[in-house]
């Protein structure tokens, strides 16, 4: 920890010495991910990892999706040869819910939570009471760590018993909650209930879940200054809020990307895409271009916190888009290979709504084409990739709405 109030140089480096260093980190983790693990020897075989000259590159490195993890790990187990060490060599193994089976090495706050917590408020010598779960998932343990990295003791809670954890709470008089947002209000409500002195708690840091502008206004009218971070077990800290509550800035130790889904594409500044991430570590379990499922947006500038790492907007909805239409599916990577054979379509959104009892869809699209025959030609399109009949609408540049979705179902079934 530094002295100037953060938690390290690297938060306000340079951008340029950043991209340096996750640059040769990225070549570093792509070599060690090909030469140890099964499943990114495939996957990278036509990755030359001295070929990622720019960032940028990475476009051109495979997606793993995490929708297909369970699949992957269900024919080659336990973890779908996605490890780049022995079961000997682990420290940990978890599972998330998919299911997801997870390894971890016993090296130091492994999950980087110390980075969030610190921005929390978080100082050496203050109790943490951890409610997130010890059992089966790495939560419990992430922010575990996390907190001892910053040189503090933990309480571990877990979830649920909250009798017990409010009588706990009066007694150790912890200053620091951890754990979802609902239980933070859940642990509050009870110990106002049995008359519990629960007021050592000013400072809180939450994820597993969205946290909403009125709770955390309410935790704040009742004394708890709530700070989020966004999260996978996979991943470990992907992104974590300051006092400042502009936006969440990316980790250190992940090369954070914002494409367009259904596709590995990123996307303008600004404009809403699906999360990808790399976590910067050569290590058991390597984890390259993951595709989350979640939706977010980069914020344009450095923070007014002074820590310079990019911004996202945070949490926005889930990128799987895919809906039966007439009894067929229809993908975002449908819509995107649509896309592909016309690079006139800037932006394209398959709307699907209901009449007469019947399914019907439209493809809105902002194109730099706007006559009958380019719609036309499109429609055509769409029915061949999709093998559905569909109208084709094109709207100008801005149109459309900026909020990730690829396909919006809006058809009602009252």
């Amino acid at each position: 920890m530094s002295d100037n109030g953060y938690y390290d140089a690297r938060e306000t480096r340079s951008a340029e010495e950043r991209r340096a260093e996750q640059l040769a980190t990225v070549r570093e983790v792509l070599r060690h991910a090909r030469e140890r693990s099964r499943y990114w020897s495939a996957t990278l075989a036509d990755v030359d990892p001295d070929a990622i000259q720019t960032l940028e590159d990475m476009a051109r490195v495979p997606l793993t999706r995490k929708a297909d993890i369970p699949g992957q790990q269900a024919e080659d187990a336990p973890f779908g040869g996605m490890e780049a060490a022995s079961m000997s060599e682990l420290s940990y193994v978890f599972q998330s819910p998919g299911p997801i089976y997870e390894a971890a090495e016993a090296k130091g706050d492994y999950w980087r939570f110390g980075r969030a917590f610190w921005a929390a408020g978080l100082r050496p010598g203050q109790l943490v009471h951890n409610t997130f779960s010890y059992h089966l998932t790495p939560a419990g343990m992430m922010m575990d760590s996390g907190a001892r990295a910053v040189g503090c003791p933990v309480f571990p809670a877990g979830i649920g018993n909250t009798d017990v954890q409010v009588d706990a709470i009066e007694r150790l008089r912890p200053q620091v909650y951890g754990g979802t947002p609902s239980f933070l209000k859940a642990l509050l409500d009870k110990g106002q209930e049995l008359g519990r002195d629960v007021s050592s708690i000013d400072r809180a840091l939450v994820g597993g879940e969205p946290l909403s502008a009125s709770l955390r206004e309410e935790m704040a009218g009742r004394g708890v200054r709530v700070l989020q971070a966004f999260a996978t077990a996979e991943l470990g800290l992907v992104a974590y809020e300051t006092e400042h509550l502009d936006g969440l800035i990316t980790d250190e130790d992940v090369l954070l990307e914002v494409v367009r889904p259904g596709s590995g594409e990123p996307v303008a500044e600004g404009e809403v895409g699906e999360m990808v991430v790399t976590v910067l570590r050569a290590g058991a379990f390597p984890v390259i271009r993951f595709a989350t499922g979640d939706l977010t947006a980069f914020l344009p500038g450095p923070s007014p916190c002074g820590r310079t790492a990019p911004r996202i907007k945070g949490w926005m909805g889930r990128a799987n888009q895919t809906t039966k239409v007439k009894g067929m599916f229809v993908t975002p990577e449908q819509i995107n290979a649509i896309m592909a054979r016309h690079p006139e379509i800037s932006r394209a959104r398959l709307v699907v709504t209901r009449e007469n009892e019947k399914d019907a869809m439209t493809l809105n699209v902002e194109s730099t084409v706007s006559d009958a025959a380019f719609a036309d030609t499109v429609a055509e399109t769409l029915q061949a990739i999709t093998k559905m009949r569909g109208g084709v609408e094109i709207k100008a540049a801005g149109e459309l709405p900026n909020d990730g979705k690829v396909i919006a179902d809006e058809r009602a079934f009252d």
